[in-house]
């Protein structure tokens, strides 16, 4: 490490220390309470539902709300009826400890549900271009995320995030497009590579920054805008540079990632261990072994997360069609094709995760260094600045269309090797069909764990078999990509689960809860 420094830290820095030095003091109130047992069967319930979905765990208690949401405002509700027990679902399922949240939050919550419902009344009672779908579909987001946030704040990530887009905005220029846009659309890419935001979480945060004091006195003027504000948040969202620039903000996240643990847990000595770069080097590259260890944890759970979304999902596809072709082709299962198509795909998932490595020491060095550049200087220059435009030259060239013809290959390649291979163990076209479909969807989920082990990687380099592996992999990853999306948003064990299961389950631990209740008031009586 260097010598001490006094160098002072610059003006964000000092603002993001002195967010991180607030200490929240908690409310003494009457706190929510529930049954212990009811508590743990709807804990176990929760984490058999959350693993039909591959939902980062950022959002896991945001959409746990918009579920309990969607089904009991169904037909109809207020805040008033559905504040306490959307509540006490939620420390039943233990996203919150029992006695934690205080009962003032059902108020409070009420007026959140009441001012959405309000707003979704105006909407649908005005001409407008929107669907009621749509509409209905936004609300509840919007609802749902500004409840997960009231519920549980997150002061320090937020302020991280407000000083990861400072820092990084004026690394992105676009050369034909309007700083504002840019500015935005960096905003949109901090959100998802740090603060790991889904569609619903970027909607809701664009609309507040679009429209950020929703109240009883303005929700007609929001209503009356509605439509262009819908415009312009799908506009930024499905912005065609997007991609490339949440690619180079995301390759950033590892320096205020490991920041922002490192402000987090020196929050009581965080100006003295600013102020020496020997101590706040040991601690960065402790805190950097720490968060590589994690990370296999978070691998090893997001396999398992994977395997048994895999696994439930394939056993009812594959009995719907794969049984229901082979009883009408061959009058009875073919057994061997059909575990085959079961088995394969979690295990080919499970063995690629051995190959799957974190950082070492020079990573951990070079987040330091630039760790010390975003706390001391004024303008850090974290990577050379991405210019981009948005309307390039069109230019056809012969080089371009060989490129397409490989890549072009590299798919005929990758799914010919597959049926060729099913073919010779006599695997039927839709056996083939659904093996390709899965092994696909286990390609990108695998990809996809892979990305997360990196998490906390800067300058991440090739290695010698890298260009291979992407010639025979990247085209099944591709098309995996698509079909998790359209698996996620069809899932019918979701779908039964939902609106089959989930509703007499909680009204049947409602009972017992309220049962249990009026067994205790009796034995005190007794006392």
């Amino acid at each position: 490490m260097e010598e001490n420094t006094e160098k002072p830290l610059s003006s964000l820095a000092t603002a993001l220390v002195n967010v991180t030095k607030y200490k929240h003091n908690p409310l003494h109130e009457p706190k929510i309470s529930v049954n212990r047992l009811v508590s743990e069967v709807a804990s176990w319930y929760e984490k058999l539902r959350n693993a039909m979905e591959l939902s980062d765990e950022s959002v896991i208690l945001k959409n746990a709300i918009e579920r309990i949401l969607k089904r009991r405002l169904l037909l109809g509700g207020t805040g008033e009826k559905t504040a306490e027990p959307l509540l006490r679902e939620l420390v039943w399922a233990r996203y919150f400890p029992d006695n934690s949240i205080p009962q003032s939050f059902i108020g409070k919550t009420a007026k959140i549900i009441d001012l959405y419902l309000e707003l979704k009344h105006k909407l649908l009672s005005k001409k407008s271009n929107l669907s009621d779908v749509v509409i209905n579909e936004w609300i509840l987001q919007f609802m749902s995320s500004e409840i997960s946030i009231f519920l549980a704040p997150n002061l320090d990530r937020e302020a991280m995030c407000n000083f990861m887009y400072h820092i990084l905005k004026d690394s992105v220029y676009i050369k034909d497009d309007t700083q504002e846009t840019k500015n935005v659309q960096v905003y949109i890419s901090v959100r998802k590579s740090f603060a790991k935001d889904d569609l619903a979480f970027l909607r809701f945060y664009l609309f507040k920054q679009i429209f950020p004091n929703l109240n009883s006195s303005n929700v007609s003027s929001a209503a009356e805008n509605f439509e262009s504000i819908y415009k312009e948040i799908n506009r930024q969202l499905s912005y065609k540079l997007k991609e490339k620039i949440y690619v180079y903000v995301k390759r950033q996240t590892p320096v205020f990632f490991i920041l922002e643990d490192v402000l987090k847990t020196h929050k009581n000595n965080i100006s003295s261990l600013l102020e020496d770069n020997n101590e706040l080097g040991k601690v960065v590259i402790e805190t950097c072994a720490k968060k590589y260890e994690g990370i296999k944890t978070k691998v090893r759970n997001a396999i398992v997360r994977s395997v048994i979304f895999i696994l439930l999902t394939k056993v009812v596809f594959a009995f719907l069609v794969e049984g229901t072709y082979d009883k009408f082709k061959y009058g009875h299962i073919e057994w061997t094709s059909f575990i085959i198509n079961i088995v394969i795909p979690p295990i080919l998932m499970i063995i690629a995760s051995f190959f799957i490595k974190t950082p070492g020491i020079d990573n951990s060095r070079k987040i330091f260094e630039k760790i010390k550049s975003v706390l001391h200087e004024e303008d850090p220059n974290l990577a050379p600045t991405l210019t981009l435009t948005l309307n390039p030259p069109k230019k056809w060239s012969f080089l371009s269309f060989i490129f397409g013809l490989l890549w072009f290959a590299t798919f005929v390649l990758s799914f010919g090797l597959i049926l060729w291979i099913l073919n010779k163990l006599h695997f039927s076209f839709v056996s083939q069909g659904i093996f390709v479909f899965f092994i696909a969807v286990v390609s990108f989920l695998t990809y996809d764990i892979s990305l997360k082990a990196h998490s906390y990687t800067v300058d991440r380099g090739q290695g010698i078999l890298t260009p291979l592996i992407d010639i025979l992999f990247l085209p099944i990853v591709k098309v995996g990509m698509k079909l998790t999306d359209g698996i996620s948003q069809i899932n019918i064990l979701i779908f039964v689960f939902d609106f089959l299961i989930e509703s007499p389950f909680k009204t049947i631990f409602s009972f017992f809860e309220q049962l249990f209740s009026y067994l205790h008031t009796k034995t005190e009586d007794l006392e």
